[in-house]
């Protein structure tokens, strides 16, 4: 029997997909760009041919992640408090690509893609902080204070939610269980 012919309409896209699925997975180290073209169902070559390097598609799974990361941090409006939710949920929900977005040891970080769509996402946070008077009554000293605070005490609480570090008690709602620790500190 002969195979049946596969053809991608948008092999990059395919790719990128199959990647974060990956990393979803077993982490960003736990494949090669081959096993990737497998369980894409490409051709070996093909992951090489649009991204170069496994360097080269993290860089683009970061750079994808970010742009997301930037549209749910917009989504969730200008309370500093919604945007924290809205950054854990992003977590748990797309596992695979903040398995990547934070790890600059494992992509370009000054790609011009990456950066721009990273500098989107930083730029919701920034205006949440500057809407909590509590946190920056003196200028961008005391902003910039704020906004590593903020992102401390989220991206923690993610990764702590995601590695399971968490007690279990918490419940199984990752948001719900976040809301009074974000609330505790970046309310109103």
């Amino acid at each position: 029997m002969t195979p049946p012919s596969y053809h991608h309409g948008d092999l990059r896209r395919t790719i990128l997909a199959a990647a974060v699925g990956a990393i979803a997975e077993t982490g960003p180290a736990g494949w090669s760009l081959r096993e990737l073209a497998r369980r894409a169902g490409v051709s070996h070559a093909a992951p090489a041919h649009h991204f170069g390097d496994k360097t080269g598609l993290l860089t683009a799974v970061a750079a994808e992640g970010y742009t997301l990361f930037a549209e749910a941090l917009e989504g969730a409006g200008t309370d500093l408090h919604d945007v924290g939710l809205a950054y854990v949920r992003f977590a748990v929900d797309h596992r695979g690509y903040f398995e990547v977005m934070f790890r600059p040891d494992l992509h370009r970080a000054d790609d011009p893609e990456l950066t721009a769509a990273r500098d989107r996402a930083d730029g919701v946070l920034m205006r949440g902080v500057r809407d909590v008077r509590d946190f920056a009554p003196g200028g961008p000293g005391d902003e910039r204070t704020a906004a590593i605070a903020a992102w401390s005490i989220v991206h923690g609480f993610a990764d702590l939610w995601l590695s399971g570090a968490l007690p279990a008690d918490l419940g199984g709602d990752p948001v719900a269980a976040a809301r009074p620790v974000i609330g505790l500190l970046f309310t109103r």
